[in-house]
């Protein structure tokens, strides 16, 4: 099995820095196959390329996205996947696996042709887990001494998180909402098994069928 790897090493400057000027990728010397590294609570996290049934997963969310606006002209989301997201409000730097964005933002990011993204551009951002990643997604537990990205995303304001929890022993869906950035931790959730219809509330309003979705 693939697992993250988390590692302590002598920097030139610090990881976030490293990471903001795209350093940190060459400075790793990573593989060219899908490794990713963030900086999550400080930290240099190392992720192997997700699978297959992962990023099928993914394309169940875009689709859902492009299927509401082929619906409805007036559909204002769109979403970008891979794209960093620049938190410099806590010194971490993530790749989400989805950000859903307003159109008029969507619209000027790709005018400027950003090479990253802020929180204040996204409404939502969507975490898929993977056995190498669980931990790093999830709600912190009493074991884990340092934050997770479910703790950044609320500490920098983020509307929504939607965590895709493909564990076993889980198996569900998870929105969480209204973040309290002094504590990072989001107040409220909405929870779906797989195979239950993700019923995104406003302001998004469209509907994701998991009826495929199984755990790894």
């Amino acid at each position: 099995m693939s697992v993250a790897a988390v590692a302590h090493y002598t920097l030139p400057d610090t990881p976030y820095n490293l990471w903001v000027r795209d350093e940190l990728v060459d400075y790793l010397r990573l593989p060219n196959d899908g490794s990713k590294a963030e900086v999550i609570g400080g930290e240099i996290v190392v992720s192997p390329g997700p699978d297959y049934a992962h990023n099928d997963m993914v394309q169940d969310v875009v689709h859902s996205i492009s299927a509401a606006r082929i619906a409805d002209p007036s559909f204002r989301w769109r979403c970008i996947h891979t794209m960093d997201l620049d938190l410099s409000e806590i010194q971490d730097g993530y790749i989400p696996d989805l950000a859903v964005l307003d159109r008029e933002t969507a619209k000027e990011a790709r005018k400027a042709r950003l090479k990253d993204i802020t929180p204040e551009q996204v409404a939502l951002v969507l975490e898929i887990t993977s056995p190498s990643t669980a931990g790093n997604d999830r709600m912190p537990t009493a074991r884990r001494s340092t934050a997770t990205k479910w703790n950044g995303y609320a500490q920098v304001g983020i509307p929504y998180y939607l965590l895709i929890d493909r564990a076993p022993r889980s198996g569900r869906s998870t929105l969480y909402s209204n973040p309290d950035r002094s504590s990072g931790a989001y107040m409220d959730a909405l929870t779906w098994d797989f195979g239950e219809t993700i019923r995104l509330p406003e302001p998004f309003g469209f509907d994701i069928p998991t009826d495929e979705w199984e755990p790894w």
